[in-house]
C-alpha cells in the first residue's frame, strides 16, 4: 500500500512541474487532462503526507519516553503518543478508501430520466416532486440543470421528464438514484382520506463523449417530422422534430423541444449516446453482479429502492435499511444525509471485498 502511495506522491509532484511547463499550458486538451489528474490525487497526497508526519511524530514521542523525563513531561509525551496513534488509525482507514478503485464515470455529467409509473395522475405528480427535488439538490451543489424533454400532464405532473445535470462529479453522487421510487400519501383528489401508493422510476446515465462511444452514421435511422405542441395547438410549419433509431440496439429517441431541427438532433444524439453507453455498461454490470452482489449497485433498474411516506414524514432507503423522518426537507433538495449514507455503504462493501478477495 505504501509503495502505491509513494508512487502517487511522486506522480503528483511530476504533475505540478508539467502544469507549469509552457508547452503543456499551450496544449489546452493536455493541460485539462493533467489538471484533472492532479485534482483527483490531491486529497490522497495530502492525507499521505499527514500520515508520514504522524508516523514521524510517534517515533519521536517513543524516543522521548525512553529518556529520563520528569513525571509531568512523561505524562505529556504519553498523551501525545496516544493522540498520534489514534490519528494514525483514522488516517489508515481514510487512505484505504482513497485507494479504492474509482468508478471511471464518477466525474461525469449525467442525463436523468424520470417517469410516472404505476398510479396514473398521482404517479405523474410524484415524478414532478422527484424532478423538483433533484433540481433543488443540483442547485445546492452548484450544478446546472437543463430540461431536454418534458411530457407534462394536465394536472401539472410529468409522464416523463429528461434533464441533463452538469457540474463537478455529478455521477458520483447521483448514480445510486436509479430505480423505482414509491410514494404513500393521500391524493388531493381523494375525498375519503385514503392513502394511495404510486411509483415513479428514475434512470441516471453518465453523459457519454463521442470518443467513448463511437456510433456509426450507418447504425442510425433518422426520421424528420412536424412537431405538435400541447393539444395540437402549435404545429411547426417546418419539419423540425427528430426521431433517431439506433439499429443495433433498437433504442429510439424522439426530440421536438426546439424549433430548430439541428438543435433537436443535437439533443437527441446526446440522449442516444448516453442510452447506448448505458446499455453496454448495464450488460457488463450484470455479468459482474452475477459473481458479486452489491446492495447499492447501479445494476437492477426495476428494484424498488426508496419509499416516501407523507403521513409519517418518512423516507426509507430499502437497500441500506436507512429511515429518516425528514421527508419535507429531502423533497426540498436536502439529500446529503441519504447520499452520504449510500456512498459510505458502497465504500464499506468494496473495502470488505478487497480484504476478503
Amino acid at each position: 500500500m505504501y509503495d502505491q502511495l509513494q508512487a502517487i506522491e511522486d506522480r503528483y509532484e511530476e504533475l505540478g512541474e508539467l502544469l507549469s511547463d509552457p508547452e503543456v499550458i499551450s496544449d489546452t486538451q493536455r493541460f485539462m487532462q493533467l489538471s484533472k489528474e492532479e485534482a483527483n490525487t490531491r486529497d490522497t497526497v495530502a492525507t499521505y503526507r499527514r500520515y508520514k508526519k504522524v508516523v514521524e511524530g510517534i517515533s519521536d514521542a517513543e524516543e522521548l519516553l525512553g529518556e529520563n523525563l520528569d513525571a509531568e513531561m512523561a505524562e505529556m509525551a504519553k498523551e501525545e503518543l496516544s493522540d498520534l496513534k489514534n490519528e494514525k488509525e483514522e488516517l489508515e482507514d481514510e487512505i484505504k478508501i482513497l485507494l479504492l478503485p474509482k468508478d471511471p464515470n464518477d466525474d461525469k455529467n449525467i442525463i436523468m430520466e424520470i417517469r410516472g409509473a404505476a398510479g396514473g395522475d398521482e404517479a405523474a405528480l410524484f415524478a414532478g416532486d422527484l424532478f423538483n427535488m433533484y433540481q433543488k439538490y443540483a442547485e445546492s451543489q452548484g450544478w446546472k440543470t437543463e430540461v431536454m424533454e418534458a411530457n407534462v400532464t394536465g394536472i401539472g405532473g410529468y409522464k416523463e421528464v429528461i434533464m441533463m445535470i452538469t457540474g463537478d462529479s455529478v455521477f458520483s453522487k447521483l448514480k445510486y438514484e436509479s430505480g423505482a421510487h414509491r410514494v404513500q400519501r393521500v391524493p388531493s383528489t381523494e375525498s375519503q382520506g385514503r392513502i394511495h401508493t404510486s411509483t415513479a422510476t428514475v434512470v441516471v446515465m453518465p453523459e457519454a463523449e463521442e470518443v467513448e462511444i463511437d456510433i456509426a452514421d450507418k447504425d442510425i435511422r433518422t426520421d424528420i417530422y412536424h412537431a405538435s405542441g400541447a393539444g395540437g395547438q402549435h404545429v411547426n410549419k417546418t419539419a423540425s422534430a427528430v426521431r433517431l433509431t439506433h439499429i443495433p440496439t433498437g433504442i429510439v429517441v424522439a426530440m421536438q423541444d426546439e424549433r430548430s431541427q439541428i438543435k433537436n438532433r443535437e439533443k437527441a444524439m446526446k440522449i442516444l449516446r448516453a442510452r447506448v453507453y448505458d446499455k453496454i455498461s448495464q450488460e457488463a454490470q450484470s455479468e459482474y453482479d452475477a459473481s458479486r452482489k452489491s446492495a447499492v449497485g447501479t445494476g437492477d433498474r426495476s428494484e424498488r429502492i426508496r419509499t416516501y411516506n407523507f403521513p409519517q414524514n418518512r423516507v426509507t432507503d430499502h437497500r441500506i435499511g436507512l429511515t429518516i423522518q425528514k421527508l419535507d426537507q429531502i423533497l426540498a433538495g436536502k439529500m446529503d444525509e441519504i447520499i452520504d449514507a449510500l456512498i459510505m455503504y458502497d465504500q464499506t462493501q468494496k473495502l470488505e471485498e478487497m480484504q476478503n478477495g
